[in-house]
Protein backbone atom coordinates (compact mmCIF):
# COMPACT_ATOMS: atom_id res chain seq x y z
CA UNK A 1 0.00 0.00 0.00
CA UNK A 2 2.61 2.42 0.97
CA UNK A 3 4.88 1.37 -2.52
CA UNK A 4 1.58 2.18 -4.23
CA UNK A 5 1.21 5.42 -2.41
CA UNK A 6 5.26 6.93 -3.22
CA UNK A 7 4.47 5.75 -6.54
CA UNK A 8 0.92 7.59 -7.28
CA UNK A 9 2.78 10.59 -5.44
CA UNK A 10 6.23 10.21 -7.73
CA UNK A 11 3.57 9.69 -10.70
CA UNK A 12 1.84 13.20 -9.82
CA UNK A 13 5.24 15.18 -9.42
CA UNK A 14 6.19 14.09 -12.59
CA UNK A 15 3.11 15.08 -13.73
CA UNK A 16 3.14 18.49 -12.58
CA UNK A 17 6.59 19.04 -13.46
CA UNK A 18 6.08 17.76 -16.88
CA UNK A 19 2.75 20.63 -17.05
CA UNK A 20 4.98 23.52 -15.82
CA UNK A 21 7.69 22.48 -18.48
CA UNK A 22 5.05 22.35 -20.83
CA UNK A 23 2.99 25.76 -19.57
CA UNK A 24 7.10 27.11 -20.00
CA UNK A 25 7.62 25.97 -23.36
CA UNK A 26 3.99 27.09 -24.40
CA UNK A 27 4.87 30.52 -22.50
CA UNK A 28 7.97 31.35 -23.84
CA UNK A 29 6.92 30.03 -27.84
CA UNK A 30 3.75 32.15 -27.55
CA UNK A 31 6.11 35.13 -26.26
CA UNK A 32 8.29 34.78 -29.29
CA UNK A 33 5.48 34.35 -31.58
CA UNK A 34 4.26 37.78 -30.54
CA UNK A 35 7.75 39.07 -31.22
CA UNK A 36 8.50 37.57 -34.35
CA UNK A 37 4.62 38.88 -35.14
CA UNK A 38 5.08 42.41 -34.69
CA UNK A 39 8.38 42.90 -35.85
CA UNK A 40 6.99 41.49 -39.18
CA UNK A 41 3.90 43.78 -38.53
CA UNK A 42 6.85 46.76 -38.47
CA UNK A 43 8.52 45.62 -41.30
CA UNK A 44 5.49 45.59 -43.66
CA UNK A 45 4.66 49.00 -42.27
CA UNK A 46 7.61 50.23 -42.63
CA UNK A 47 8.12 48.75 -46.20
CA UNK A 48 4.20 50.14 -47.52
CA UNK A 49 5.47 54.06 -45.99
CA UNK A 50 8.47 54.04 -47.92
CA UNK A 51 7.16 53.26 -50.84
CA UNK A 52 3.83 55.75 -50.46
CA UNK A 53 4.04 58.14 -48.42
CA UNK A 54 3.36 61.48 -50.34
CA UNK A 55 7.24 62.77 -49.85
CA UNK A 56 10.27 61.31 -49.50
CA UNK A 57 11.84 60.21 -45.88
CA UNK A 58 14.83 59.86 -44.39
CA UNK A 59 15.10 55.90 -43.46
CA UNK A 60 17.73 55.94 -41.21
CA UNK A 61 16.27 59.21 -39.12
CA UNK A 62 13.12 57.71 -39.38
CA UNK A 63 14.01 53.89 -37.98
CA UNK A 64 16.39 55.85 -35.04
CA UNK A 65 13.01 58.13 -34.08
CA UNK A 66 11.07 54.83 -33.20
CA UNK A 67 13.81 53.12 -31.68
CA UNK A 68 14.65 56.06 -29.29
CA UNK A 69 10.87 56.26 -28.55
CA UNK A 70 10.38 52.61 -28.08
CA UNK A 71 13.30 52.70 -25.30
CA UNK A 72 12.23 56.05 -23.73
CA UNK A 73 8.91 54.46 -23.05
CA UNK A 74 10.84 51.77 -20.83
CA UNK A 75 13.57 54.28 -18.56
CA UNK A 76 15.50 57.55 -19.47
CA UNK A 77 19.08 55.27 -19.46
CA UNK A 78 18.26 52.63 -22.02
CA UNK A 79 19.22 53.88 -25.39
CA UNK A 80 20.39 53.11 -28.55
CA UNK A 81 23.94 54.53 -30.02
CA UNK A 82 24.78 54.79 -33.89
CA UNK A 83 28.34 54.43 -35.09
CA UNK A 84 27.82 58.19 -35.33
CA UNK A 85 27.73 58.54 -32.09
CA UNK A 86 30.57 56.43 -30.99
CA UNK A 87 33.19 59.34 -30.21
CA UNK A 88 30.62 60.63 -27.78
CA UNK A 89 29.93 57.57 -25.82
CA UNK A 90 33.86 57.46 -26.04
CA UNK A 91 34.49 60.46 -24.19
CA UNK A 92 31.49 59.95 -21.58
CA UNK A 93 33.26 56.76 -20.62
CA UNK A 94 37.10 58.00 -20.80
CA UNK A 95 37.55 61.51 -21.00
CA UNK A 96 38.99 60.76 -24.09
CA UNK A 97 38.65 62.19 -27.97
CA UNK A 98 40.32 62.97 -30.46
CA UNK A 99 39.36 67.07 -31.11
CA UNK A 100 40.47 70.36 -30.69
CA UNK A 101 39.97 70.67 -26.70
CA UNK A 102 36.78 73.30 -26.64
CA UNK A 103 33.36 72.98 -25.39
CA UNK A 104 30.93 74.83 -28.15
CA UNK A 105 27.85 75.68 -27.66
CA UNK A 106 24.49 76.97 -29.64
CA UNK A 107 23.98 80.73 -29.53
CA UNK A 108 21.11 82.06 -31.20
CA UNK A 109 21.73 80.52 -34.50
CA UNK A 110 25.03 80.74 -34.26
CA UNK A 111 27.58 77.54 -32.76
CA UNK A 112 30.69 79.53 -30.91
CA UNK A 113 33.46 78.35 -28.86
CA UNK A 114 31.89 78.40 -25.26
CA UNK A 115 35.28 77.25 -23.15
CA UNK A 116 39.26 76.25 -24.54
CA UNK A 117 40.85 74.16 -22.43
CA UNK A 118 44.05 75.35 -21.11
CA UNK A 119 46.97 74.44 -23.41
CA UNK A 120 45.07 72.34 -25.56
CA UNK A 121 44.92 72.81 -29.68
CA UNK A 122 41.95 75.13 -29.50
CA UNK A 123 44.02 77.54 -26.65
CA UNK A 124 46.87 76.91 -28.45
CA UNK A 125 45.60 78.58 -31.74
CA UNK A 126 44.47 81.27 -30.56
CA UNK A 127 40.70 80.20 -29.98
CA UNK A 128 38.77 82.25 -27.06
CA UNK A 129 35.45 81.87 -25.63
CA UNK A 130 32.59 83.60 -27.70
CA UNK A 131 34.45 83.23 -31.03
CA UNK A 132 31.56 82.06 -33.73
CA UNK A 133 32.20 79.59 -36.33
CA UNK A 134 32.21 80.44 -39.89
CA UNK A 135 33.84 77.51 -41.53
CA UNK A 136 35.86 74.57 -41.03
CA UNK A 137 37.98 73.22 -43.64
CA UNK A 138 35.83 75.26 -46.38
CA UNK A 139 32.51 73.87 -45.26
CA UNK A 140 30.02 76.93 -43.99
CA UNK A 141 28.79 76.07 -40.46
CA UNK A 142 25.97 78.47 -40.99
CA UNK A 143 22.41 76.76 -39.79
CA UNK A 144 24.21 73.83 -38.90
CA UNK A 145 23.43 72.52 -35.67
CA UNK A 146 26.10 71.73 -32.39
CA UNK A 147 26.43 67.98 -33.53
CA UNK A 148 27.33 68.96 -37.12
CA UNK A 149 30.42 71.07 -35.94
CA UNK A 150 31.35 68.91 -33.13
CA UNK A 151 31.69 65.95 -35.95
CA UNK A 152 33.64 68.45 -38.06
CA UNK A 153 36.10 69.47 -35.37
CA UNK A 154 36.56 65.89 -34.52
CA UNK A 155 38.37 62.99 -36.19
CA UNK A 156 41.57 61.69 -36.63
CA UNK A 157 44.91 63.13 -34.24
CA UNK A 158 47.27 65.17 -35.87
CA UNK A 159 45.11 66.64 -38.57
CA UNK A 160 45.48 70.38 -38.84
CA UNK A 161 41.70 72.64 -39.41
CA UNK A 162 41.34 75.29 -41.16
CA UNK A 163 38.55 77.40 -38.82
CA UNK A 164 37.47 81.16 -39.51
CA UNK A 165 35.89 82.80 -37.18
CA UNK A 166 33.89 85.80 -36.11
CA UNK A 167 35.00 87.38 -32.91
CA UNK A 168 32.83 90.32 -31.49
CA UNK A 169 34.53 93.64 -31.43
CA UNK A 170 36.87 92.45 -34.61
CA UNK A 171 35.55 93.53 -37.60
CA UNK A 172 37.28 91.31 -40.20
CA UNK A 173 37.11 87.47 -40.00
CA UNK A 174 39.71 85.59 -38.32
CA UNK A 175 41.56 82.25 -39.97
CA UNK A 176 43.29 79.71 -37.43
CA UNK A 177 44.87 76.34 -38.03
CA UNK A 178 44.61 74.48 -35.27
CA UNK A 179 45.95 70.60 -35.25
CA UNK A 180 44.01 68.24 -33.45
CA UNK A 181 45.03 65.87 -31.15
CA UNK A 182 43.87 63.12 -28.28
CA UNK A 183 42.20 64.77 -25.52
CA UNK A 184 42.32 63.44 -22.10
CA UNK A 185 40.03 65.45 -20.05
CA UNK A 186 40.53 65.23 -16.21
CA UNK A 187 38.06 63.66 -13.80
CA UNK A 188 39.75 65.56 -10.89
CA UNK A 189 40.16 69.24 -12.67
CA UNK A 190 41.65 70.72 -9.12
CA UNK A 191 42.41 69.66 -5.97
CA UNK A 192 44.29 71.70 -3.20
CA UNK A 193 44.66 72.60 0.59
CA UNK A 194 41.88 74.84 2.26
CA UNK A 195 42.37 76.68 5.57
CA UNK A 196 42.37 74.71 8.86
CA UNK A 197 44.44 71.97 7.04
CA UNK A 198 41.58 71.02 4.98
CA UNK A 199 42.20 69.22 1.52
CA UNK A 200 39.67 69.48 -1.29
CA UNK A 201 39.27 67.22 -4.07
CA UNK A 202 36.72 68.42 -6.80
CA UNK A 203 35.59 64.95 -8.63
CA UNK A 204 33.52 66.10 -11.99
CA UNK A 205 33.12 62.66 -13.73
CA UNK A 206 33.73 58.90 -13.15
CA UNK A 207 35.91 58.15 -16.38
CA UNK A 208 37.59 55.18 -15.82
CA UNK A 209 40.98 57.12 -14.54
CA UNK A 210 38.55 58.54 -12.17
CA UNK A 211 39.68 56.51 -9.26
CA UNK A 212 43.65 56.66 -9.55
CA UNK A 213 43.11 60.19 -10.23
CA UNK A 214 41.20 60.93 -6.53
CA UNK A 215 44.08 58.61 -4.99
CA UNK A 216 46.46 60.60 -6.48
CA UNK A 217 45.12 63.99 -5.23
CA UNK A 218 44.57 62.74 -1.90
CA UNK A 219 48.29 61.54 -1.22
CA UNK A 220 48.84 64.87 -2.80
CA UNK A 221 46.92 66.66 0.15
CA UNK A 222 47.94 64.26 2.78
CA UNK A 223 51.91 64.87 1.98
CA UNK A 224 50.75 68.56 2.63
CA UNK A 225 49.46 67.52 6.04
CA UNK A 226 45.90 67.44 5.50
CA UNK A 227 43.99 66.88 8.96
CA UNK A 228 40.63 66.16 6.78
CA UNK A 229 39.34 66.15 3.58
CA UNK A 230 36.38 67.42 0.99
CA UNK A 231 35.24 65.12 -1.81
CA UNK A 232 33.38 67.71 -4.07
CA UNK A 233 30.73 65.79 -6.41
CA UNK A 234 28.38 68.50 -6.81
CA UNK A 235 26.61 68.33 -10.38
CA UNK A 236 28.95 65.28 -11.25
CA UNK A 237 26.20 63.30 -13.23
CA UNK A 238 27.84 59.76 -12.40
CA UNK A 239 30.04 57.26 -14.89
CA UNK A 240 31.46 53.92 -14.59
CA UNK A 241 30.21 51.69 -11.64
CA UNK A 242 33.76 49.83 -10.73
CA UNK A 243 35.41 53.70 -10.41
CA UNK A 244 33.47 54.49 -7.68
CA UNK A 245 33.62 51.46 -5.75
CA UNK A 246 37.31 52.03 -6.36
CA UNK A 247 36.95 55.31 -4.38
CA UNK A 248 35.43 53.98 -1.82
CA UNK A 249 37.54 51.55 -1.32
CA UNK A 250 40.74 54.45 -1.11
CA UNK A 251 38.62 55.68 2.51
CA UNK A 252 37.65 52.24 4.03
CA UNK A 253 38.77 48.90 4.68
CA UNK A 254 39.48 45.96 2.54
CA UNK A 255 36.90 43.36 2.26
CA UNK A 256 34.28 45.58 3.26
CA UNK A 257 30.89 45.48 1.19
CA UNK A 258 30.28 49.15 -0.67
CA UNK A 259 27.34 48.23 -3.73
CA UNK A 260 25.48 45.22 -4.68
CA UNK A 261 24.01 45.33 -7.94
CA UNK A 262 20.34 42.84 -8.57
CA UNK A 263 18.64 42.79 -12.24
CA UNK A 264 16.00 39.45 -13.94
CA UNK A 265 19.42 37.96 -14.97
CA UNK A 266 21.50 36.35 -12.24
CA UNK A 267 24.72 37.13 -13.81
CA UNK A 268 24.30 41.35 -13.23
CA UNK A 269 23.62 39.89 -9.09
CA UNK A 270 26.96 41.20 -7.88
CA UNK A 271 28.62 42.12 -4.99
CA UNK A 272 31.23 44.97 -4.94
CA UNK A 273 33.66 44.80 -2.11
CA UNK A 274 36.38 46.49 -1.37
CA UNK A 275 39.36 44.60 -2.58
CA UNK A 276 42.26 46.69 -2.70
CA UNK A 277 44.76 48.73 0.15
CA UNK A 278 43.24 51.76 1.21
CA UNK A 279 45.15 55.65 1.15
CA UNK A 280 43.72 56.15 4.79
CA UNK A 281 40.81 54.82 7.06
CA UNK A 282 41.00 57.22 9.47
CA UNK A 283 40.71 60.80 7.79
CA UNK A 284 37.73 62.76 8.11
CA UNK A 285 36.03 63.15 5.16
CA UNK A 286 32.90 65.70 3.66
CA UNK A 287 31.21 64.88 0.45
CA UNK A 288 29.51 68.11 -0.98
CA UNK A 289 26.46 66.47 -3.28
CA UNK A 290 23.64 68.65 -4.97
CA UNK A 291 20.38 68.07 -7.30
CA UNK A 292 22.83 67.10 -9.87
CA UNK A 293 25.04 64.29 -7.89
CA UNK A 294 23.57 60.98 -9.67
CA UNK A 295 24.49 57.38 -10.06
CA UNK A 296 28.15 56.26 -9.60
CA UNK A 297 27.99 59.72 -7.41
CA UNK A 298 25.70 58.36 -5.41
CA UNK A 299 26.96 54.91 -4.61
CA UNK A 300 30.10 57.30 -3.21
CA UNK A 301 28.43 59.49 -1.20
CA UNK A 302 25.65 56.75 -0.47
CA UNK A 303 28.31 54.18 0.77
CA UNK A 304 30.48 56.92 2.85
CA UNK A 305 27.13 57.51 4.52
CA UNK A 306 25.93 53.76 5.29
CA UNK A 307 29.50 53.11 6.44
CA UNK A 308 29.80 56.00 8.33
CA UNK A 309 33.09 56.46 6.92
CA UNK A 310 32.43 60.77 6.48
CA UNK A 311 29.39 62.81 6.17
CA UNK A 312 27.26 63.85 3.33
CA UNK A 313 26.58 68.08 2.88
CA UNK A 314 24.37 69.77 0.55
CA UNK A 315 21.13 68.89 -0.74
CA UNK A 316 19.04 65.50 -1.49
CA UNK A 317 21.15 63.91 -4.79
CA UNK A 318 19.16 62.94 -7.85
CA UNK A 319 18.16 59.82 -7.47
CA UNK A 320 19.26 57.08 -10.16
CA UNK A 321 19.86 53.76 -8.58
CA UNK A 322 19.94 51.92 -11.96
CA UNK A 323 22.47 50.17 -13.73
CA UNK A 324 24.00 50.25 -17.28
CA UNK A 325 25.53 47.81 -19.54
CA UNK A 326 26.34 47.98 -23.05
CA UNK A 327 25.20 45.44 -25.39
CA UNK A 328 27.01 45.24 -29.06
CA UNK A 329 24.52 45.52 -31.99
CA UNK A 330 25.16 45.19 -35.50
CA UNK A 331 27.24 48.02 -37.94
CA UNK A 332 29.21 49.64 -34.95
CA UNK A 333 26.12 50.54 -33.00
CA UNK A 334 25.77 49.85 -29.55
CA UNK A 335 22.54 49.46 -26.82
CA UNK A 336 23.01 51.11 -23.36
CA UNK A 337 20.48 48.91 -21.57
CA UNK A 338 19.29 48.54 -18.08
CA UNK A 339 20.08 45.65 -16.39
CA UNK A 340 20.16 46.04 -12.53
CA UNK A 341 19.64 48.11 -9.60
CA UNK A 342 22.09 48.62 -7.26
CA UNK A 343 21.92 48.87 -3.18
CA UNK A 344 24.24 50.67 -0.96
CA UNK A 345 25.98 48.98 2.01
CA UNK A 346 22.35 49.73 4.09
CA UNK A 347 20.38 47.61 1.39
CA UNK A 348 18.74 50.33 0.37
CA UNK A 349 18.18 51.37 -3.13
CA UNK A 350 18.29 55.43 -4.17
CA UNK A 351 16.61 55.17 -7.43
CA UNK A 352 13.66 57.42 -7.50
CA UNK A 353 10.10 55.54 -7.18
CA UNK A 354 8.95 57.65 -10.20
CA UNK A 355 11.75 58.80 -12.17
CA UNK A 356 9.11 59.55 -15.13
CA UNK A 357 8.34 62.65 -12.68
CA UNK A 358 10.65 64.83 -11.85
CA UNK A 359 10.74 68.44 -10.37
CA UNK A 360 11.93 70.85 -13.46
CA UNK A 361 15.55 70.66 -12.88
CA UNK A 362 15.38 66.61 -13.24
CA UNK A 363 15.46 66.34 -9.45
CA UNK A 364 13.55 63.87 -7.31
CA UNK A 365 9.94 65.16 -6.24
CA UNK A 366 7.91 64.69 -3.15
CA UNK A 367 8.18 61.13 -2.25
CA UNK A 368 5.03 60.19 0.20
CA UNK A 369 6.15 58.52 3.57
CA UNK A 370 3.94 55.13 2.90
CA UNK A 371 6.43 54.57 0.10
CA UNK A 372 9.63 55.35 1.89
CA UNK A 373 11.04 51.91 3.84
CA UNK A 374 14.06 53.14 6.72
CA UNK A 375 17.56 51.80 6.85
CA UNK A 376 20.27 51.62 8.89
CA UNK A 377 23.90 52.42 8.78
CA UNK A 378 26.87 50.62 10.37
CA UNK A 379 26.62 52.54 13.71
CA UNK A 380 22.72 52.32 13.33
CA UNK A 381 21.75 55.82 11.90
CA UNK A 382 18.43 55.75 10.60
CA UNK A 383 18.52 56.39 6.71
CA UNK A 384 15.61 56.05 4.07
CA UNK A 385 15.47 55.00 0.39
CA UNK A 386 12.66 56.51 -1.74
CA UNK A 387 14.65 58.82 -4.07
CA UNK A 388 18.13 60.14 -3.93
CA UNK A 389 20.60 60.32 -0.59
CA UNK A 390 19.36 62.73 1.90
CA UNK A 391 22.69 64.90 3.12
CA UNK A 392 23.67 64.33 7.19
CA UNK A 393 24.18 68.50 7.04
CA UNK A 394 21.45 69.81 4.59
CA UNK A 395 22.39 73.49 2.69
CA UNK A 396 19.39 74.91 1.32
CA UNK A 397 20.56 77.02 -1.89
CA UNK A 398 19.62 80.44 -2.97
CA UNK A 399 17.38 80.58 -6.07
CA UNK A 400 18.75 83.13 -8.62
CA UNK A 401 16.13 86.24 -9.42
CA UNK A 402 14.37 85.87 -12.39
CA UNK A 403 16.77 88.79 -13.87
CA UNK A 404 19.63 86.49 -13.23
CA UNK A 405 17.99 83.62 -15.14
CA UNK A 406 17.06 85.90 -18.10
CA UNK A 407 20.81 87.14 -18.08
CA UNK A 408 21.99 83.59 -18.17
CA UNK A 409 19.54 82.18 -20.60
CA UNK A 410 19.91 85.12 -23.27
CA UNK A 411 23.74 84.66 -22.98
CA UNK A 412 23.74 88.38 -22.02
CA UNK A 413 26.16 87.14 -18.53
CA UNK A 414 28.58 85.13 -21.56
CA UNK A 415 28.40 88.09 -24.34
CA UNK A 416 29.60 90.77 -21.91
CA UNK A 417 32.67 88.47 -20.22
CA UNK A 418 33.60 88.14 -23.92
CA UNK A 419 33.93 91.84 -24.87
CA UNK A 420 35.50 92.40 -21.51
CA UNK A 421 38.06 90.04 -22.11
CA UNK A 422 38.78 91.46 -25.44
CA UNK A 423 39.33 95.20 -23.40
CA UNK A 424 41.46 93.79 -21.26
CA UNK A 425 44.86 92.06 -21.06
CA UNK A 426 44.68 90.51 -17.88
CA UNK A 427 42.89 91.05 -14.39
CA UNK A 428 43.83 89.99 -10.71
CA UNK A 429 44.00 85.99 -9.49
CA UNK A 430 40.67 84.17 -9.60
CA UNK A 431 40.72 84.16 -5.42
CA UNK A 432 41.03 87.74 -5.55
CA UNK A 433 38.83 89.46 -8.94
CA UNK A 434 36.21 91.75 -8.11
CA UNK A 435 33.93 93.50 -10.52
CA UNK A 436 34.03 97.57 -10.06
CA UNK A 437 31.08 99.50 -9.97
CA UNK A 438 32.63 101.13 -13.11
CA UNK A 439 32.44 97.65 -15.14
CA UNK A 440 28.96 97.11 -13.41
CA UNK A 441 27.68 100.67 -15.20
CA UNK A 442 29.25 99.43 -18.45
CA UNK A 443 26.98 96.13 -18.52
CA UNK A 444 23.97 98.18 -17.53
CA UNK A 445 24.74 100.37 -20.73
CA UNK A 446 25.43 97.46 -22.44
CA UNK A 447 21.86 95.47 -21.34
CA UNK A 448 20.33 98.77 -22.25
CA UNK A 449 22.31 98.82 -26.28
CA UNK A 450 21.08 95.30 -26.65
CA UNK A 451 17.70 96.02 -25.64
CA UNK A 452 17.44 93.00 -23.21
CA UNK A 453 14.15 92.14 -21.80
CA UNK A 454 12.91 89.31 -19.63
CA UNK A 455 9.99 87.87 -17.56
CA UNK A 456 9.25 87.11 -13.84
CA UNK A 457 7.80 83.76 -12.85
CA UNK A 458 5.27 85.90 -10.75
CA UNK A 459 4.07 88.13 -12.99
CA UNK A 460 3.21 84.64 -14.64
CA UNK A 461 1.28 83.35 -12.07
CA UNK A 462 0.03 86.77 -11.08
CA UNK A 463 -1.83 87.09 -14.41
CA UNK A 464 -3.23 83.94 -13.96
CA UNK A 465 -4.89 84.94 -10.66
CA UNK A 466 -6.35 87.62 -12.32
CA UNK A 467 -7.96 85.76 -15.27
CA UNK A 468 -9.21 83.28 -12.29
CA UNK A 469 -10.44 86.36 -10.63
CA UNK A 470 -12.11 87.56 -13.32
CA UNK A 471 -13.63 84.33 -14.03
CA UNK A 472 -15.38 84.39 -10.57
CA UNK A 473 -16.16 87.59 -10.73
CA UNK A 474 -14.25 89.07 -7.98
CA UNK A 475 -11.59 91.07 -9.80
CA UNK A 476 -13.23 94.27 -9.63
CA UNK A 477 -13.32 94.08 -5.32
CA UNK A 478 -9.70 93.40 -5.59
CA UNK A 479 -8.69 95.30 -8.86
CA UNK A 480 -6.69 98.24 -6.51
CA UNK A 481 -4.38 95.48 -4.96
CA UNK A 482 -4.04 93.34 -8.10
CA UNK A 483 -2.99 97.65 -9.63
CA UNK A 484 -0.26 97.19 -6.65
CA UNK A 485 0.70 93.97 -6.72
CA UNK A 486 1.47 94.44 -10.34
CA UNK A 487 3.39 97.40 -10.03
CA UNK A 488 5.80 96.21 -7.68
CA UNK A 489 6.07 92.75 -9.91
CA UNK A 490 6.65 93.85 -13.23
CA UNK A 491 9.93 93.64 -14.47
CA UNK A 492 12.05 96.99 -14.11
CA UNK A 493 15.19 96.61 -15.61
CA UNK A 494 16.66 99.41 -13.38
CA UNK A 495 15.37 98.96 -10.40
CA UNK A 496 16.40 94.84 -10.22
CA UNK A 497 19.72 95.47 -11.97
CA UNK A 498 19.94 97.81 -8.11
CA UNK A 499 17.94 95.22 -6.45
CA UNK A 500 20.32 92.37 -7.34
CA UNK A 501 23.74 94.22 -8.09
CA UNK A 502 25.92 91.66 -5.86
CA UNK A 503 24.32 88.46 -7.39
CA UNK A 504 24.86 89.41 -10.91
CA UNK A 505 28.62 91.12 -9.76
CA UNK A 506 29.62 87.58 -9.09
CA UNK A 507 27.95 85.50 -11.63
CA UNK A 508 29.76 88.09 -14.18
CA UNK A 509 33.11 88.01 -12.31
CA UNK A 510 32.46 84.02 -12.83
CA UNK A 511 32.53 84.36 -16.56
CA UNK A 512 35.22 87.01 -16.56
CA UNK A 513 38.13 84.84 -14.13
CA UNK A 514 37.48 81.51 -16.84
CA UNK A 515 38.65 83.67 -19.81
CA UNK A 516 41.82 84.10 -18.43
CA UNK A 517 42.33 81.43 -16.02
CA UNK A 518 40.40 78.77 -17.30
CA UNK A 519 38.45 76.33 -15.57
CA UNK A 520 40.59 76.03 -12.24
CA UNK A 521 39.71 79.86 -12.09
CA UNK A 522 36.19 78.95 -12.56
CA UNK A 523 36.25 76.78 -9.40
CA UNK A 524 38.45 78.72 -7.11
CA UNK A 525 36.30 82.21 -7.37
CA UNK A 526 33.05 79.11 -6.72
CA UNK A 527 34.34 78.25 -3.99
CA UNK A 528 35.31 81.88 -2.47
CA UNK A 529 31.97 82.62 -1.27
CA UNK A 530 30.54 78.83 -0.99
CA UNK A 531 28.02 78.03 1.43
CA UNK A 532 28.14 74.29 1.21
CA UNK A 533 31.54 74.54 1.19
CA UNK A 534 31.43 76.38 4.38
CA UNK A 535 29.51 74.31 6.01
CA UNK A 536 31.61 71.28 5.45
CA UNK A 537 34.39 73.02 6.64
CA UNK A 538 32.93 74.28 9.80
CA UNK A 539 31.71 70.59 10.42
CA UNK A 540 34.91 69.04 9.96
CA UNK A 541 36.98 71.27 12.25
CA UNK A 542 34.08 70.91 14.96
CA UNK A 543 35.18 66.86 15.59
CA UNK A 544 32.81 67.23 18.18
CA UNK A 545 29.93 67.96 16.46
CA UNK A 546 31.39 65.36 13.46
CA UNK A 547 31.58 62.99 15.25
CA UNK A 548 27.90 63.45 16.86
CA UNK A 549 26.57 63.35 13.09
CA UNK A 550 28.01 59.58 12.74
CA UNK A 551 27.05 58.21 16.19
CA UNK A 552 23.59 56.36 16.38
Amino acid sequence: MKVFKKKGILILLAAILFCSGAFYGFNRDEKNFEISKNLNIYHTLFRELNMFYVDEIDAGDLIKKSMDAMLASLDPYTTYIPESEMEDFKLMTTGEYAGIGSLISKHGDDIIVAEPYKDLPADKAGLKAGDVFVEINGIKIDKKETNDVSNLLKGQANMPLTIKIRRPGVDKLIEKEVVRAEIQLKSVPYHGMLKDSIGYINLNQFTNKAAGEVRNALRELEEQHAKSVILDLRGNPGGLLDQAVDIVNLFVAKGESIVSTKGKVSQWDKDYKAEKVPVDTQIPIAVLVSRGSASASEIVSGAIQDLDRGIVVGQRTFGKGLVQTTRNLSYNSKLKVTTAKYYIPSGRCIQALDYSHRNKDGSVGNVPDSLITEFKTKNGRIVRDGGGILPDVKVDLDLYSSLSVGLIREFKIFDYATLYANKHSEIADATLFELSDEDYEDFKQFLKAEKFEYESESTEILEALKKAAKEEKYFNIAKEEFDQITAKLTPNLDRDLKMFEEEIKTLLAHEIVKRYQYQIGGILYALRDDKVLKEAMNTLKDQKKYKEILKK
